[in-house]
């Protein structure tokens, strides 16, 4: 008989990191306005450089021609003394003068060479260091409009899509960058916008209908004279509509939770870690698992019902996910470098690291288990994240040596 093959499973992630392949020193990485300034910078040097060489060679070639001497000492008893050329005193005859004539020109006219060239340097040092000053402020002017495109690109990475660029200015490249740079958010705005109402509005429809399937259900579940297959009938369609409703409360909330928290109240981590346990109690006494951690106070600016439900998805999901026996979940809450943080580890089944981001997604769960659990509808790690994106966290999940998980949501304070 033929057995049906395993699975494959998903190859493990490499562990090679392209950052750690990055310079060891991030100084030495330039940022484009100092790419700009030493672009302008070096090519005024290298102009002032070539000037100053042609100078030089001119002026060497007119001091040649302008100061041989066009003359001849002759006679007898001719004597020239001089302070700069000891040597014409030093002259025997007029063969000895008329050289020493030569040589005492030859060296005034290099000094005069040499004057001017360290002159010229000195002019050329001051007037480079100008110019990369000079082309520093200009980089910086001519950026400007990039600095501000950047910092409209942060605010809309965090889910604010109503900024725009609006650069005013000439119709140049940048203007046009701009320009495309607001048609493409307007865009995702509709996009955004229109997605989020279409499940606001489809999951209000549903709530009517799975709200009268649940009172009919509750009426002749309630009848003592239905037959025992009715009534299990009953229980097992009252379940099925539960969990509908609660995948309908799902996407009501990951909907709602995309956006910015726009009303914020200071909000105790530890008090709302402390209400998600005491609602988890229940189930993880059934299931025979300790709960245990200490919360210390740890206060965010926040929406108190939200928070609450990235705590209690996150202590339902370490109660469920489990191990049948002696099994934990700790919660802590802290104050860790002007951060809140919340963490839930737990005992349970070994987690590899690889699958870690596909429990984030919607209607994920591990190993791939999309349907036909009792353990929920697949949407508590998505929430989480959502809301805590919405309050400008996150969230992190690392495997436990042993099994289970630890997952770190860290807040801003």
């Amino acid at each position: 008989m033929a057995t049906t093959p395993a699975p494959p499973t998903a190859p493990p992630k490499p562990t090679w990191d392209p950052k750690s392949a990055e310079m060891p020193f991030p100084w030495l990485r330039p940022t484009i306005r100092i790419r700009l300034t030493l672009l302008y910078g070096g090519m005024f040097l290298i102009a002032g450089i070539v000037l100053l060489t042609i100078i030089y060679m001119l002026a060497a070639q007119a001091l040649h021609d302008g100061t041989s001497p066009g003359f001849q000492v002759s006679g007898t008893n001719v004597q020239i003394s001089s302070s700069v050329c000891p040597g014409l005193g030093q002259a025997q005859n007029n063969d000895q003068l008329n050289a020493a004539l030569k040589a005492c020109t030859s060296v005034e006219r290099q000094h005069a060479l040499d004057d001017l060239l360290t002159r010229s340097l000195y002019a050329l040092v001051g007037l480079s260091i100008i110019a990369f000053g000079v082309g520093y402020g200009m980089a910086g002017r001519v950026l400007s409009p990039l600095g501000r495109m950047t910092r409209t690109a942060r605010r809309v990475a965090g889910t604010d899509l109503t900024r725009r660029i609006e650069l005013d200015g000439p119709d140049d490249e940048l203007k046009e960058l701009a320009d495309t740079f607001d048609e493409m958010l307007d865009r995702l705005e509709r996009a955004f916008t229109a997605q989020q109402r279409f499940v606001a509005n489809a999951s209000h429809e549903l709530r009517t209908p799975l709200a009268i399937n649940r009172t009919l259900l509750e009426v002749h579940l309630s009848d003592p004279g239905a037959p025992v297959e009715l009534q299990q009938l009953g229980r097992t369609l009252l379940a099925t509509n539960e969990r509908s409703e609660q995948l309908v409360e799902g996407l009501l909330l990951l909907a709602r939770s995309d956006n910015q928290i726009v009303e914020r109240k200071p909000v105790d981590l530890a008090e709302v870690a402390s209400r998600a346990l005491d609602q988890a109690h229940a189930e993880a006494e059934a299931k025979g698992v300790e709960i245990r951690g200490v919360q210390a106070p740890a206060v965010v600016q926040g929406n108190g019902v939200l928070l609450e439900r990235i705590a209690l998805n996150l202590v339902q999901n370490a109660v469920r996910y489990n191990v049948p026996e002696s099994g934990w979940v700790e919660v802590t809450t802290e104050l860790q470098q002007g951060q809140a943080v919340l963490t839930v580890s737990n005992t349970g089944p070994v987690v590899p690291a690889y699958e870690i981001d596909n429990l984030f997604e919607p209607f994920r769960r591990l190993r791939t288990e999309r349907t036909g659990s009792d353990k929920g509808v697949g949407l508590g790690l998505s929430i989480a994240r959502s809301v805590a994106r919405a309050h400008g966290g996150r969230i992190i999940a690392e495997p436990r040596d042993g099994g289970g998980l630890v997952m770190r949501v860290t807040l801003p304070v």
